[in-house]
């Protein structure tokens, strides 16, 4: 029967080739993009090149009025029929900056905006519509662990703090580095984690949410906004880690998140799926308390 899938992050990289998996391999999907300004006129003409059904809908990420016009247009487009029954939501993009300075048009600090409150604002306002049985796959990171053995010591591990404090510029000490904008990254994909164990506690019966970690993928465009040294090796050199277990290429990790969001890879909502299998996530991301409060910022952050 078909069916729609909303996703973010689908331009480039893993995001890019999970798309093209799920189309592929499942005819019945009608995939809508969301991406930002014009840009997704050709991304969707190019990624329905085999006669595939994709339309996309316009919204900049960092900024929660564009995320909550997205979701209205695609709720009316539920509504009249011009879209079959909501099915999925994949919340594949995300953000890393230099610091934790850069502040976006809601007052928030960008990477918390962008990697927490896009996707919890885009589930909340689609929830009513989702037709069981539905999945929602938010991209997490095993930066989260915060250890050597899943980071190598390129990426401080996450500093919990208060959600009031982390959706502010300025969370983590020396904010204007590239070591703080790289601990915002991890402990925002903390608290994505946090928040799918939220979701699988309080969304109705048959919407389920999974968290998804790719592994460390070089080659990526994730760094864009690093220095030039750091984006050449992340694009030139570290690549070559993809021969090693000790990264994921490209086109295996987007071939798993596709896995993931066809249910081709079997995961009970509320699960951590590392790559292609589920597995537990790291000891500090199971916390009932600190779950509990997320969602209660989260929803005091995005109310209208």
């Amino acid at each position: 029967m078909k069916h729609t899938v909303v996703m973010t992050g689908v331009s480039r990289g893993i995001g890019r080739v999970a798309a093209e998996h799920i189309l592929r391999r499942s005819p019945d999907v009608h995939l809508l993009v969301v991406a930002r300004g014009s840009s997704g006129t050709q991304l969707a003409a190019e990624l329905a090149t085999c006669g595939d059904t994709v339309s996309y809908v316009a919204a900049d990420l960092g900024s929660l009025d564009s995320v909550r016009s997205a979701a209205a247009e695609i709720r009316d487009r539920l509504d009249h029929g011009d879209l079959p029954p909501l099915r999925g939501f994949v919340g594949n993009a995300g953000m890393q900056y230099t610091n934790a300075l850069t502040e976006g048009p809601d007052g928030f600090e960008s990477t918390f905006t962008v990697n927490v409150l896009a996707n919890h604002l885009f589930v909340r306002l689609l929830q009513g519509h989702f037709a069981a049985p539905a999945r929602i796959v938010i991209t997490a990171s095993d930066t989260h662990f915060g250890d050597f053995k899943h980071n190598m010591g390129m990426v401080p591990g996450p500093a919990w703090k208060s959600p009031d404090v982390l959706a502010r510029t300025g969370a983590f000490p020396k904010p204007d580095t590239t070591v703080a904008g790289r601990t915002a990254y991890s402990t925002s994909k903390l608290a994505a984690i946090y928040l799918v164990h939220e979701y699988a506690r309080r969304l109705p019966a048959g919407i389920d949410a999974v968290a998804y970690n790719p592994g460390f993928v070089p080659g990526t465009d994730l760094a864009r906004d690093a220095g030039p040294v750091s984006r050449f090796a992340m694009r030139r050199i570290l690549p070559m880690m993809t021969l090693t277990p000790f990264a994921t290429s490209r086109n295996a990790a987007g071939r798993y998140l596709a896995d993931v969001v066809l249910g081709t890879t079997q995961a009970p909502t509320g699960s951590y799926v590392d790559r292609s299998r589920v597995d537990r996530s790291s000891e500090e991301s199971y916390d009932a308390r600190r779950e509990g409060e997320l969602w209660e910022a989260a929803e005091r952050f995005t109310a209208a």
